[in-house]
């Protein structure tokens, strides 16, 4: 069935309302006439487009999952990272193949990681607006056989279909739709597109930060969940790593010549269990642990691992600064205690800039008659928007892409077929609508 928009159109316009038929001022005439509605229905030219994209954009996804791109796999980043800048380059962007050379080492990063795509396409207005995806998944080599692109009726399963290569086909198909409406009113579209999302982005986060920095809006195309929701903030993740060194020696024939490694760890875990605030959303909790070599010597080395998780940039400082003044007390004073603190991933803190464009997408969702759910609250996990949020002056918004299922699953990561249509609609109008300031 239509919608009562396009009957309207259909009925009252002396052409069809296809974008492939429109000529340039009538187009411009009925997207105008879509903003004066106040919204009530689908722009037509749009909503219609929007579907007629919905077929190439599962092509791009079967490619797009054909090519196998761990997060620790070079030559597949690169294969994925060619296809990507080939499609925005057809667009007619400026494209480039960047290799990370300012890499944040944590303690699990690789010598080398992934490229970033950067895109950037010029317009005529002034608006900045910025997509960012990534395209490394955490499988390995070879597991793309267990898994491939296929379509069973509603879904879409594949390799990494989920997270992120539906949000890297939804941009792509996003700034086609914009291309072929000859939509030009922005300022710059910029895409960015990352390969190390997977392992904390160590290469990308710093031009993330970068880049979005003087954007009026940041949209991040992670999967928009089971229920298409829009996410406002997302968890800071971190990890704490305890190092003690104390002195080996026989356990039973001289254990008091030793200094046991094991006995000032527990100490400090102990003393560092309680550093949690969870009525903030502060947490910080000890998960691995390792001591000793053999049961009959005293441990000279034990290590410990944290979790940590915040709501608050300023949270994690806070964090270090309590890490570190527990280590000063320590049980046996001829231990070495050290203490390492990571930021993984900064959180991501609504803005009233946030809330603004969120409520206009909500708006935009209420014309194709289909609820959005907007998250103010962070319910775990973190995002590369985090990034993207920590000096732009603009919106963020989180969960852009495809609603999906079984992220990091070995057999059972899909994508829903029949959110492509509005998730496609909602990105286009957004872009249009910043881009000439219609949201208020």
């Amino acid at each position: 069935m239509k919608a009562p928009f396009s009957l309207f159109l259909e009925t009252m316009m002396p052409f069809p309302a296809r974008p492939s038929r429109l000529r340039p001022l009538a187009l411009a005439a009925l997207l105008g006439l879509g903003a004066s509605l106040a919204q009530a229905a689908p722009v037509a030219a749009v909503h219609d487009l929007a579907r007629q994209e919905q077929q190439p954009l599962l092509d791009t996804l079967r490619d797009l999952v054909n090519i196998e791109s761990g997060s620790k796999d070079p030559e597949g980043l690169a294969k994925i990272a060619a296809l990507i800048a080939d499609r925005l380059q057809k667009l007619g962007g400026t494209v480039e193949v960047l290799q990370p050379a300012d890499i944040f080492r944590m303690d699990d990063t690789p010598e080398k990681v992934g490229p970033m795509v950067h895109a950037e396409f010029k317009g005529t207005g002034t608006r900045k607006i910025m997509l960012i995806a990534h395209m490394d998944t955490v499988y390995l080599r070879g597991m793309l056989k267990d898994q491939p692109f296929r379509v069973d009726g509603e879904r879409a399963y594949g390799l990494g279909i989920a997270d992120d290569k539906q949000g890297v086909a939804a941009i792509i198909h996003t700034v086609a739709m914009l291309q072929k409406l000859g939509f030009k009113d922005y300022g710059t579209l910029t895409v960015l597109i990352n390969g190390d999302e997977e392992i904390s982005s160590p290469g990308a986060r710093g031009t993330i930060t970068r880049v979005a920095a003087d954007q009026d809006a940041v949209f991040s195309f992670e999967g928009g969940g089971t229920d298409g929701s829009l996410r406002l903030a997302t968890s800071g993740i971190g990890a704490a790593y305890l190092a003690v060194e104390g002195k080996s020696s026989h356990a039973g024939a001289r254990p008091e010549g030793g200094v046991n490694a094991l006995y000032e760890l527990s100490h400090q875990l102990l003393q560092m269990k309680d550093l949690s605030q969870n009525d903030r959303g502060l947490k910080l909790n000890w998960t691995v642990a390792q001591a000793g070599t053999n049961r009959n010597v005293i441990p000279a080395m034990a290590t410990a691992q944290a979790d940590a998780r915040a709501l608050k940039v300023a949270d994690f400082d806070a964090l270090q600064a309590a890490l570190q003044d527990k280590v000063r007390n320590k049980l046996l004073p001829d231990s070495k205690v050290q203490v390492k603190f990571e930021v993984r991933r900064p959180p991501l803190e609504a803005s009233a800039a946030s809330r603004r464009v969120a409520a206009h997408g909500k708006a935009i969702y209420d014309e194709i008659g289909v609820p959005l759910k907007v998250i103010e609250t962070a319910n775990g996990g973190g995002t590369d928007a985090a990034f993207a949020a920590l000096k732009t002056r603009g919106a963020v918004v989180e969960g852009m892409g495809l609603s999906g299922f079984g992220a990091h699953s070995n057999d059972a990561e899909y994508v829903q077929i029949g959110t492509i249509v509005p998730r496609l609609y909602l990105a286009a109008r957004m872009i249009m609508d910043i881009s000439r300031d219609q949201v208020k």
